[in-house]
């Protein structure tokens, strides 16, 4: 039976759990490949400075996938949309296994990162579109913790998976872990009420800049947005660069270990959605904002204690996560109709973000070190700050 978000009970919290395990899998399908490039490198002949192309690919199919598929949830069913995203993702994965040259490798990392980032926003948009309006922060909250947590684990499952069956055994197994919650998410997920005024697919794709235009939440969270994702990857495209020079010298395994010190962070973080139903949504904002703004000192530690270092990285997580969360709670209540498109719009800014904070934090290491790269990353997240302070509601 098809139901209404408005007038639907409290989600049991396995249904939640399952939006927001099956969404840490999906996203964590296009991050498999970062550990493995050395391996891919040899493999199949590529020099070194290019294989980051394999990286580049995926996430060129994440911004098609925001652009051309993350919006199909607000015209088509919700349910069977998922299951072909799901089971074409699937193929993908096993392409890229068996992948025997690296234009089919490049092309099947295409195809992951458009399938992976679909399905992982898709189901964010789907969570948010299937839970009432009371609760709707706490359970985008909880799917969006499952998407950081399912980051941030990707490249640990990976290097584990890839020291026991090689790098082609890590996208066989993902493969095999798509087609086992297949069955779960068809039988669990909701069947929604279907939209009230279908449109066509172009007509759909084009709304999204009307959205933009008419929507003052969307463009203010998303440039809030922008700027946290930006201060984010100001931090972790520097660390790599900083842990393994001397005097640390880590490996990338060591350094990738770090990561995990965001869970706590991304976990605490999911409790914002909740806080955002309760109409805390600018108190939360600017904690969260005054957290990640916070994180620079500990970070800029880093050289005299990883304690240090540690404590950053929890607050920074903290900090990033909760605006996250509070974010797309505010947006997606503006307009229940546009879920899909509304997600799509906002992880836009989110990739604008996450590429200028990676190439400001290079070119702020090779010309500062360290406490460079944490001057940029405190004076935008200061930016930040300032903006909320001057677009918040009267």
């Amino acid at each position: 039976m098809k139901t209404d978000a408005a007038s639907a009970a409290t989600m049991p919290r396995s249904l939640v759990l399952l939006f927001a395990a099956s969404a840490g899998l999906g996203v964590a399908n296009v991050y498999y490949a970062q550990p493995l490039l050395d391996a891919l490198a040899r493999d199949f002949g590529i020099a070194q400075a290019a294989v980051g192309g394999v990286v580049t690919a995926t996430q060129a199919g994440c911004a098609l996938a925001l652009l051309l598929l993350v919006p199909l949830g607000d015209r088509v069913d919700r349910r069977r949309l998922m299951a072909a995203q799901l089971l074409a993702l699937a193929a993908a994965l096993v392409m890229v296994g068996l992948a025997p040259s690296a234009p089919v490798l490049l092309a099947g990392m295409l195809a992951v990162g458009l399938l992976g980032t679909a399905m992982a926003q898709g189901l964010v948009a789907y969570a948010a579109a299937a839970a009432a309006p009371r609760e709707r922060g706490r359970v985008v909250g909880a799917a969006q913790a499952g998407v950081f947590i399912g980051l941030l684990l990707a490249r640990v499952f990976a290097g584990a998976v890839s020291d026991l069956a090689g790098w082609r055994g890590v996208y066989f197994c993902a493969a095999v872990l798509m087609l086992t919650i297949a069955g779960p998410l068809w039988r669990r997920l909701p069947a929604l009420a279907a939209a009230r005024q279908a449109m066509r697919y172009s007509q759909l794709i084009a709304s999204m800049l009307a959205l933009l235009r008419q929507e003052q939440a969307l463009q203010v969270r998303g440039m809030l947005a922008l700027l946290m994702f930006a201060a984010f990857n100001i931090f972790w495209s520097a660390l790599a660069l900083a842990l393994s020079a001397p005097p640390q010298g880590f490996s990338h395994t060591a350094i990738g270990a770090f990561g995990l010190a965001g869970a706590a962070g991304a976990l605490a973080a999911a409790r914002a959605g909740h806080w955002a139903d309760r109409g805390q949504g600018q108190r939360t904002s600017a904690a969260a904002l005054a957290l990640l703004l916070l994180a620079w000192w500990p970070l800029s530690l880093m050289e005299r204690s990883l304690g240090a270092l540690v404590v950053g990285i929890v607050l920074l997580d903290l900090g990033g996560q909760a605006l996250h969360v509070t974010n797309q709670s505010l947006i997606l209540r503006t307009r229940p109709e546009a879920h899909g498109r509304l997600i799509g719009l906002y992880m836009l800014f989110y990739a604008a973000g996450s590429g200028l904070g990676a190439i400001g934090a290079t070119a702020a290491y090779a010309r500062a070190g360290w406490h460079g790269v944490c001057l940029l990353g405190a004076a935008v997240s200061l930016l930040a700050l300032l903006f909320w302070r001057a677009t918040r509601p009267a």
